[in-house]
């Protein structure tokens, strides 16, 4: 719109100039070209094409694309043609009708005269000059500096003022004309090089190890040195323009200091040029930037000028994308550019161009002295970004498509260099990149996390930012990165899941276990069976008040306590194997656990065992781990019970009775319920029929449930034919079992089942009160405590 009014505008004016003009902007959604198409439809486009000429030339195209073949881009261009030459015809018209008339201008000429007598003076040296292949840039210009010195002493002496006025401005059109005639000629340039030929490529990454992302880029004289830095999604430019997005997280800055043309200046502020080149480069590049949901880091390349000899805003790209790759950034692929330039002779009665020659890889010379500087840079793939200059008042577009074959060729070139220096992302983690993690939290969460930023900053070093309710973490090295998410985590918190390992600190101990601060505040139980996976008879043996620990929850109990575990994080010890174990295994050893008396084999001939061949049994065997049924606290609950009953009171049987009645039950699924026990011998209906030989009596300590337990030499064969499927959940009064003795208290024992749970035994004044820990014992079931403790008496 800015060009067509402009053009427009000049055309209503008196000023004389070769228009109009016309420009269009096209675009390419799914594989359909768009025309002038809208800030919206540019965000869908792979394509974002400007393009000017005049009625029947080039004038100027710009191109931003995704990796576009040639192909598309030159069916993309002839559109735009036919389209922007219908802006042309309505501005005539509005001249015609409303228009000033032009003014007349007098172009000030050097004489015929003038201009042969600089030309006989010059021309010879020049073209020595020009053919000697051993001149570089600086010693090409040095000698043609010279020349202009001594045609200008030779003026002076013939005090030719006229010849002198132009003498700067006719030597440059004798230098144009003698490179043009010797590249249409004889198709020589002034390096020797082919026409289609590219300047000695030279390639290193990682220039400068200390910084996030580095490489050197020379093409002959042209060297280019590009730093990557990387930094956290709050360090975006923020951009202040009406339209588009409101920040920018990649930014290319190129820079050429005087010194990279052997020129002492002072340095000012960004000009034209630069601007113009570095938004060149950093199109090319954009291309193949992962998405900022993978890669949320801000980019910023700063391109520095070492060496000018012509095309340094493509030498800029193919730096940079080795400069992205040191710095670990997950680019696609490579990205490089070269410039194309042109070099013409003109029908002088028609105007036309009647013989060109295209040159690869131009120099700076001879893009001044040529026709045209045609940048493209993209992938083997395709095209991301295109910027065409010419010097002549327009340029056939067919020309302009034919340049796009010798630029793909020399461009898959210069990449397959670069790809032999890098061809693929370093790690990031190698490198001195910061890292970067992202986070989303609920308000109140946030609302802690901010209270506390100072805090975790001044401590870790890393640098917390919040936006949108994600925040971002950004640390210099892994060690301060896992510093400070552990502090987040322990300040904030995250949400608890079961299975994950947390750090938490000791806040106070129990006899029953240990409370626990984690997760950002929060509290959990450390019971004293998750402190090891050897019996612990004193929680303060393992941890104290103040340790750091790394625990593991492994669920919460029906009161909704959250539980931890210290022994899931560490190894299970090996399994001792005594030398007397027979290797050949028995039907014993293939028993788990132990079961109950009552499950044993009947000692009567007559009862036929339960699980004869005519009987349907189901037999469960016994997970390797399961949670227990019965919520089981440990011996603060014998101490409780023992500080409400005395030391000396015995426990009557209707009292027995009474406890076990009101004790809440374990709720059994009725899957449980269903299951089948194998019952080795009956109770006491069955022991009437014992031999009279194998006598029985009651147990010593006072427990009248028991008159028909038999004695208790029970032979080992007899102790080893146990369940696989014993359960505690499913106990009830009168049940037998063996059990272990997990600790010695003072008015009692805790014992441990076969599947871990725990139950109670209290002394009484005629029984016996010398026990070891480990020690295998037979209980029966009593009675239930309050809380669903099964409470045992002893029968051995």
């Amino acid at each position: 719109m800015a060009a067509n009014a402009s053009s427009a505008a000049l055309m209503l004016s008196d000023i004389p100039w070769n228009g109009p003009i016309g420009v269009i902007r096209v675009g390419r959604i799914d594989g359909n070209f768009v025309l002038n198409p809208t800030v919206d439809e540019l965000g869908l486009s792979d394509l974002n094409l400007i393009y000017a000429c005049s009625r029947d030339k080039t004038l100027m195209i710009d191109v931003q694309a995704r990796e576009i073949t040639e192909r598309d881009l030159q069916a993309g261009m002839k559109l735009a043609h036919s389209e922007a030459v219908k802006y042309i015809d309505p501005q005539i018209r509005l001249a015609k009708r409303a228009g000033k008339e032009k003014r007349e201008y007098k172009l000030s000429m050097i004489s015929d005269g003038s201009y042969e007598k600089i030309r006989t003076l010059s021309e010879a040296p020049i073209e020595e000059v020009f053919t000697d292949k051993t001149y570089g840039k600086f010693e090409r210009g040095e000698a043609l500096e010279k020349i202009t010195q001594s045609v200008k002493l030779k003026l002076e002496d013939e005090c030719d003022e006229e010849s002198l006025k132009f003498l700067s401005k006719a030597v440059d059109t004798v230098r144009k004309q003698v490179i043009r005639k010797r590249i249409i000629k004889e198709g020589l340039r002034l390096d020797g090089r082919q026409l289609d030929e590219v300047r000695p490529l030279y390639c290193e990454s990682s220039t400068y190890p200390i910084l996030h992302g580095s490489a050197l880029f020379s093409r002959g004289d042209t060297q280019v040195l590009c730093t990557v830095t990387l930094g956290a999604p709050g360090d975006a430019q923020r951009l202040d323009s009406i339209v588009g997005p409101p920040s920018k997280r990649f930014m290319l800055h190129y820079s050429f200091p005087p010194f990279s043309i052997n020129e002492v200046a002072k340095r000012g502020g960004l000009n034209r040029r630069e601007v113009g080149h570095g938004t060149l480069a950093e199109k090319a590049l954009l291309a193949v930037l992962p998405p900022e949901g993978d890669f949320p880091y801000t980019v910023r390349i700063n391109s520095e000028v070492m060496a000018s000899d012509g095309s340094t805003s493509m030498a800029s790209v193919c730096g940079g994308s080795m400069a992205l790759m040191d710095a670990g950034i997950p680019v696609r692929e490579h990205v490089a550019g070269v410039s194309v330039g042109l070099v013409s002779e003109v029908d002088p009665m028609t105007g036309d161009i009647s013989t060109y020659r295209i040159l690869t890889d131009i120099l700076g010379l001879e893009d001044h002295l040529g026709d045209m500087d045609f940048k493209i840079a993209g992938t083997r793939k395709g095209i991301t970004a295109i910027q065409l200059d010419i010097k002549p008042a327009g340029i056939p577009l067919d020309i302009v498509c034919e340049s796009l074959e010798p630029a793909r060729k020399a461009r898959n070139q210069i990449l397959d260099r670069m790809d032999q220096e890098i061809s693929s992302a370093r790690a990031i983690n190698d490198g001195s990149a910061p890292r970067l993690a992202t986070l989303s939290f609920s308000s109140d969460s946030l609302r802690k996390l901010l209270f506390h930023r100072k805090k975790i900053e001044q401590e870790t070093g890393a640098r917390v930012s919040v936006s949108d309710g994600t925040v971002t973490i950004v640390a210099k090295t892994q060690a301060v990165m896992d510093k400070a998410l552990e502090k987040v985590e322990f300040l904030v918190g995250r949400e608890i899941e079961v299975g994950k390992t947390y750090k938490g600190i000791v806040s106070s101990i129990k006899e029953y276990g240990a409370f626990v601060d984690f997760n950002g505040g929060q509290q959990g139980l450390l019971h004293i069976s998750e402190l090891s996976h050897e019996p612990v008879s004193k929680v303060s043996d393992i941890v104290t008040v103040g340790q750091v620990l790394s625990l593991t929850c492994i669920g919460q109990d029906v009161r909704g306590n959250i539980k931890l575990s210290l022994k899931a994080t560490l190894p299970h010890p090996p399994k001792k194997k005594s030398a007397s174990e027979d290797t050949t295994p028995s039907p014993s050893q293939n028993v788990i656990g132990w079961a109950a008396v009552d499950n044993m084999p009947s000692k009567d001939p007559g009862v036929e065992p339960p699980n004869s061949k005519d009987e349907d049994v189901t037999i469960e065997d016994t997970p390797s781990f399961s949670t227990p049924s019965v919520i089981i606290r440990s011996a603060v609950d014998c101490d409780a019970q023992d500080d409400a009953n005395g030391p000396a009171k015995k426990r009557s049987k209707v009292a027995s009775s009474k406890v076990a009645k009101s004790s809440p039950r374990v709720y059994k699924q009725a899957k449980e319920q269903q299951e089948v026990r194998t019952v080795a011998a009956k109770k006491a209906s069955s022991t009437s029929s014992v031999k009279k030989n194998k006598k029985v009596k009651a147990d010593d300590s006072g427990s009248n449930g028991l008159d028909n337990i038999p004695e208790l030499d029970i032979s080992n064969t007899l102790k080893s034919s146990v369940l696989k499927n014993f359960r505690s959940g499913s106990m009830k009064l009168g049940d037998v079992v063996t059990a272990k003795v997990y600790q010695i208290r003072a008015y009692g024992l805790v014992l441990e089942l076969s599947d871990g749970v725990r139950g109670m035994h209290k002394f009484v004044e005629s029984s016996r009160k010398n026990f070891e820990i480990g020690e295998e014992l037979l209980v029966k079931c009593a009675s239930f405590n309050a809380k669903g403790v099964p409470v045992f008496s002893l029968l051995d």
